[in-house]
């Protein structure tokens, strides 16, 4: 496997579903070395579970260490202008050691994740070797808005035996960039249905944990970019307070607009609280104890948008009722007033209705968090998106 983002360290929120996708197809009893760039805060050993780590270096020095790990974009819709500087040194690197890697421990499938700049770092280990690329959303995003990287992408699908996409919307992109459309499948992300779980005794040690009082609770999470459309949840909490005078908001994540939602939820005081990167597991507490949780995503000025926000999924597993916007693979999951609530992006008043709908009709609120729980169980285990990319592999090889 090839990946720019891993978790770091156990808990870390980038990159979280590469670890189970590793580790599920480890448990399926493939040998799985994964080479990814290293980074300062990396404390993994040499392997886990099944998976070998293969890290490399391309700086001379750690400050320049930003290639991956939702580090190469700024605010999640530009190129950062220094990753022009190290592109081209983690580009080699990387390539050098996939190929090592793949000669050295007889690879019979290499399997990029991102296509760029996984895939691109994946076609010298892919002579005589089956390629597999899975997409996850700015991936797609960078090769329709840049030449050189749509040029990129397209040479990564002319080589590649089969291509997976964590939604619908993803693929048909994907496939209008030059995918075959006959070798590519959806194949949307798992979740960890221990982790995240409903829990009665979690709500109170959470609330007193975060001081959220006894008041209606919305919970969100993601990195604090655009794209996360956090902007317009806040402007739907400031109007949501007219019905619910007590209802706080607390968003989970870190970003280069934090400065910006800090300021925009100045007036509502401690009614936003923005409580920066929490592990997985504080994240899943959260999402059990919320009364509701928002997944307010939307296409940003770019155009950039989540594939599928595994943070979704995650809220959709604890039985927690779930408000999403109508983008990328969210209707794809949601079914619109049974499993949880889909309005449309950018669209703060609508937010506002379904949060006041659902805390209002608590009992219907009740029974969609526990429709969504059964239909994340059945269909989306992480054991089953496992097995799915094993199937992908086989079709993959000759």
């Amino acid at each position: 496997m090839i990946t720019t983002s891993y978790p770091r360290f156990p808990g870390d929120g980038v990159g979280s579903f590469m670890e189970p996708i590793a580790k599920g197809v480890a448990a399926r009893g493939h040998e799985v070395h994964l080479v990814a760039p290293w980074h300062p805060s990396i404390t993994r050993g040499r392997s886990e579970d099944g998976v070998h780590f293969h890290f490399f270096r391309y700086a001379p020095t750690a400050s320049l260490n930003f290639f991956g790990y939702a580090e190469s974009l700024r605010a999640d819709t530009r190129l950062r202008s220094a990753i022009w500087a190290v592109a081209p040194l983690a580009f080699a690197a990387g390539a050098f050691k996939a190929l090592r890697v793949a000669q050295k421990r007889r690879a019979t499938v290499v399997h990029a994740h991102w296509v760029i700049p996984g895939g691109v770092i994946a076609l010298p280990a892919s002579v005589r070797r089956p390629l597999v690329v899975s997409l996850h959303g700015s991936d797609v995003f960078v090769a329709e808005r840049n030449t050189l990287a749509g040029q990129a992408a397209r040479a990564v699908f002319g080589r590649s035996q089969w291509v997976t996409a964590c939604s619908d919307d993803l693929r048909g992109r994907a496939i209008a960039l030059g995918a075959d459309s006959a070798r590519s499948e959806t194949v949307p992300y798992g979740v960890d249905t221990s982790r995240f779980a409903p829990g009665a005794a979690v709500r109170d040690e959470v609330r007193r944990a975060f001081d959220l009082g006894d008041g209606p609770v919305i919970v969100s999470a993601g990195r604090l970019v655009r794209k996360k459309g956090f902007e317009f949840l806040i402007d739907a909490i400031r109007s949501l307070r007219a019905s619910f005078p007590t209802a706080r908001l607390v968003i989970a994540g870190d970003g280069d607009l934090r400065g910006e939602l800090t300021a925009r939820s100045a007036d509502l005081g401690s009614a936003v609280r923005l409580v920066g990167n929490q592990s997985q597991d504080v994240i899943a507490r959260l999402a059990a104890a919320a009364d509701i949780v928002a997944v307010p995503s939307v296409h940003d000025e770019a155009g950039n948008v989540d594939g599928l926000p595994n943070f979704a999924l995650e809220a959709l597993a604890t039985a927690t009722p779930v408000v999403a916007t109508n983008v990328g693979g969210l209707p794809d999951v949601i079914d619109d007033g049974r499993t949880g609530r889909i309005v449309p992006e950018r669209d703060a008043p609508a937010l506002t209705r379904a949060l006041s709908e659902m805390l209002t009709d608590r009992d219907h609120a009740r029974a969609m968090g526990l429709a969504a729980r059964a239909m994340v169980t059945r269909d989306f285990g992480w054991a089953r998106v496992a097995e799915r990319f094993e199937i992908a592999y086989d079709r993959a090889r000759p």
